[in-house]
């Protein structure tokens, strides 16, 4: 976005003072003043005086981007730029792919340590294990240097069909041996469906962490497995999920309602009412009959809004946990030039029964929007359901059972599940912040992995059968001690839920997989057993006659 522009002949002549003795520079500008008829021509010429009159040199595309950014930031909470390494960073999650060495891995004491190879990946390949720590990439030491996790990134991603060399760091038989590896980098899947497994012989669950492009077709094959493992009834978690595209929640609620029923509509001063129609990908849905209940929480919003009010105002499922986030503004992506982006706000979207969820914002405030979660624990909403602040009194029905929802502010559930802060104590929260569980158990796994593997043959085995001991609890405290963190008895107490779900959870994932440490965790949310119980129980009929 460099625009030069070439600075006329101004000046008939000078003193040697430097006084201009002649015509003025800025009778251009006067003239220009003169013409202007339009905003839009009142800003070149604010960027063209800048860049020819300015008394220092200036970074002119800084300037540019800074006033779009400014502009943006007028609007709406949503209209954002990225410049084009941004906007590069935030597609890729989205697209479903990147190139790269295929490993999940975590940075704990400055040292990368693999947790998983991608199954089949070029790690795998090539004999990366679990457990192993690169500490070094193309002769570039990574180890104890305090690198960034993004910089480290950049080193282990490239262009697909070209080499990284890493060497790596192994433990076997307790003995420290280093490996020099060559990796051809590959296509790495980003995976949207955190987890898929059978609750119970009937019910499934799936946990989704975002709407990605290839999201659809990992929930069609996600619900195609449990259907063939017996499921007929759907936990469809969306807690913390942020959303994504629009399409993807469109295409996943075309396998959940009847073909042709309505999934959103958007529409915008500028952009003109569009029906998006739910249809599956066969003649009928993949989840067309059985019940769902769909958990979410503050932090669900967007697209997971979406699927979940669709849901909700069809009265094909119920909704468990906590108002959701309140984003009900549609992005429309402008792609510039030099690869930079405008995500600029065109229209709102609406639920099927016509509720506008986006939770109000002044325009410019950024900050006060952000801070509304904040503002929400700080009244008690996320405690307590009689504390909920509607932002919009508005009556709407739903459209097979006419029950009464609102809008405005989010997807309020039909079952409230209150933030258990009880075992969140500070110390717990000081020893997480450290990385202290995550370092222990690196150990415990490293010292510990072929008998644990041995001993439990499948994650369900793990799951059903491993317990934290004490004396791994005692060797958490001693890492906890030994950075300066002062021990309150009465904080350890409360928080030992959390710790050996933690501790345990984290160890199942090192071993087996990311599912195994939410089969772990679900076990201690209040949002997923009230799920359960619910999806279990008469009180479904209940609420949802007519539905099995």
């Amino acid at each position: 976005m460099k625009a030069r522009h070439i600075l006329p002949v101004f000046f008939a002549a000078l003193t040697l003072s430097g006084v201009i003795c002649a015509a003025n520079p800025f009778d251009i500008f006067n003239k220009q003043k003169r013409d202007a008829s339009s905003p839009r021509q009142k800003l070149m010429m604010a960027e063209q005086a800048i860049q020819q009159l300015y008394v220092d040199s200036v970074d002119e595309d800084k300037l540019v981007e800074d006033a779009i950014k400014g502009m943006l930031e007028k609007l709406d909470p949503h209209s954002a730029y990225s410049s084009p390494e941004e906007t590069k960073e935030l597609n890729e999650p989205l697209k479903g792919n990147f190139s790269g060495i295929g490993i999940s891995y975590n940075m704990t004491t400055d040292t990368l340590y693999i947790i998983q190879t991608v199954s089949g990946g070029p790690s795998e390949r090539v004999g990366l294990l679990p457990g192993d720590r690169i500490i070094a990439v193309n002769d570039t030491v990574i180890a104890g240097v305090k690198m960034k996790n993004s910089d480290v990134q950049k080193r282990l991603r490239g262009p697909k069909g070209t080499t990284v060399d890493v060497k790596v760091l192994r433990y076997d038989r307790q003995r420290p041996d280093t490996i020099d590896f060559r990796i051809t980098r590959a296509d790495i899947p980003i995976y949207s469906v955190d987890a898929a497994y059978m609750v119970d012989p009937t019910t499934g669950y799936i946990r989704l962490n975002k709407f990605a492009a290839d999201t659809p077709k990992e929930m069609r094959e996600a619900i195609t497995r449990l259907k063939k493992d017996g499921m007929q009834n759907l936990i469809l978690d969306l807690t913390d999920n942020g959303g994504g595209y629009l399409q993807a929640a469109i295409e996943l609620l075309g396998e959940i309602l009847e073909p042709g029923e309505l999934a959103v509509y958007t529409e915008g001063l500028n952009s003109p009412r569009y029906n998006a129609p739910a249809f599956p990908q066969g003649s009928k849905g993949l989840m067309a009959d059985g019940r769902i209940v769909v958990m979410m929480n503050q932090y669900s919003a967007s697209a997971s809004e979406i699927t979940a009010g669709a849901i909700q105002d069809h009265d094909r499922g119920l909704i468990v946990g906590r108002r959701s986030f309140g984003k009900g503004l549609v992005q429309r992506p402008i792609t510039l030039p030099d690869g930079s982006m405008i995500r600029l706000t065109v229209a709102h979207y609406y639920t099927p029964s016509g509720r506008d969820i986006q939770k109000p914002y002044e325009k410019g405030d950024e900050e006060a929007y952000r801070k509304d979660i904040e503002e929400r624990f700080n009244h008690g909403e996320l405690m307590h359901a009689d504390s909920i602040r509607l932002t919009d009194s508005t009556e709407y029905k739903t459209l097979r059972l006419g029950r009464t929802v609102y809008a405005g502010g989010g997807i309020m559930p039909d079952r409230f599940v209150g933030l258990d802060t009880i075992p969140y104590s500070k110390y717990y929260r000081n020893v997480v912040a450290k990385g202290l569980i995550n370092k222990y158990v690196i150990g415990y796994v490293d010292k510990h992995r072929k008998e644990l593997k041995k001993k439990y043959k499948t994650d369900d085995r793990f799951v059903e059968d491993f317990e934290v001991t004490p004396e791994m609890l005692a060797a958490v405290r001693k890492l906890a001690d030994d950075e300066g963190i002062e021990f309150a008895q009465e904080q350890f107490d409360r928080a030992l839920p959390l710790f050996r779900m933690s501790i345990k959870g984290l160890i199942g994932r090192d071993l087996f997989e990311q599912a195994t440490y939410h089969k772990v965790y679900n076990r201690f949310d209040p949002i997923f057993n009230e799920a359960y119980r619910l999806i279990n129980s008469q009180d479904y009929t209940t609420l949802l006659p007519n539905k099995k």
